[in-house]
């Protein structure tokens, strides 16, 4: 690694998203209560699948690992921000920059992964009823779960890696409410237009080939849906898949604006407002919509508040 003009105790400023003005203050608490939101429930919903053993298949496991991911993203990005507002204290040791920038690009090619997963157990599951459990037997679904989260994991490294071989000789304010690396690339005085050029390939490995599979396994099953013969299991499945489609195209249409520009095409407010999507709607919005909704979670959830005589 290049350590030229610069030490591993070297300090970056986060600038943030919010300042103090009324409307910001607004916004802060707005984004505040999300991260609770999505922290509470992404736990409950780890913990639910975990102890209800009517909920031990193929596809609640991937769901607890989905809601594990969003929790130690949103624990990644948002409780350092949340610090810096509250205190007014915005620095980050390069230490920390890339603690959170391998936890951050790895939970995002680990989710890439895992979503690309769930739509082929999605196919499985309406596509090949009778061959379900042979195509997802409890094997096959931990092997290309810890899959996703070692190529995610890989992603982080190779990222990681890079950044840190960066001699930062400019200034060292991030415009950003967390170190993202196409917020950091302005800040080097090294060559960074090999470095892009690797992060477009990993970005065609982490997320278009995973949104081909997507894309592939859904059309499969909307054509499935369209050929059933009940009109309610029809309008059922076709709710369920829309409603996937849609947490699936923003969180890979963000990533994919994001990480598949030239740098020179980023913009500090642009490239704040579009991470937002993902690193706080999204682990807000999934279990919400994969989960919470499945009335087979809620009796779940319903006999855990029993048996606990919460209700």
């Amino acid at each position: 690694m290049v350590w030229e003009n610069q030490t591993f105790n070297s300090i970056f400023i986060l600038l943030g998203i919010f300042n103090h003005s009324p409307t910001h203050t607004f916004l802060f608490s707005l984004v505040l209560g999300i991260f609770s939101w999505a922290f509470m429930e992404n736990i409950a919903m780890v913990l639910l699948i975990y102890i209800e053993k009517q909920l031990h298949t193929p596809m609640y496991f991937l769901l607890s690992q989905l809601s594990l991911m969003d929790l130690m993203l949103i624990c990644t990005t948002l409780p350092k921000m949340i610090f810096s507002y509250l205190s007014g204290k915005k620095s980050i040791s390069l230490a920390g920059c890339g603690t959170q920038i391998f936890f951050y690009v790895s939970l995002l090619g680990a989710e890439c992964f895992l979503l690309a997963v769930m739509a082929y157990d999605r196919y499985v599951a309406i596509c090949h009823p009778l061959r379900y459990t042979i195509l997802m037997n409890p094997k096959l679904c931990v092997f290309m779960t810890v899959a996703s989260w070692t190529l995610g994991s890989l992603d982080g490294i190779i990222v990681l890696a890079a950044v840190l071989s960066f001699s930062y000789c400019s200034s060292l304010e991030i415009h950003h409410f967390f170190c993202d690396v196409a917020a950091l690339l302005p800040l080097s005085c090294t060559e960074t237009s090999a470095f892009e050029r690797l992060l477009v390939i990993c970005c065609v490995v982490m997320l278009i080939f995973p949104v081909s599979v997507i894309i592939l396994s859904y059309s499969h099953v909307l054509r499935a849906v369209i050929h059933m013969g009940s009109g309610e299991s029809r309008r059922k499945a076709f709710t369920t898949c829309s409603s996937h489609l849609s947490v699936v195209g923003l969180y890979y249409g963000a990533a994919m604006f994001m990480y598949m520009r030239p740098a020179s095409k980023h913009t500090p407010d642009q490239d704040k407002m579009v991470s937002a999507f993902y690193t706080i709607l999204t682990p807000m919005l999934n279990p919400l919509i994969y989960s919470l909704r499945n009335k087979e979670v809620f009796r779940a959830l319903q006999k855990v508040l029993k048996k606990r005589k919460l209700i």
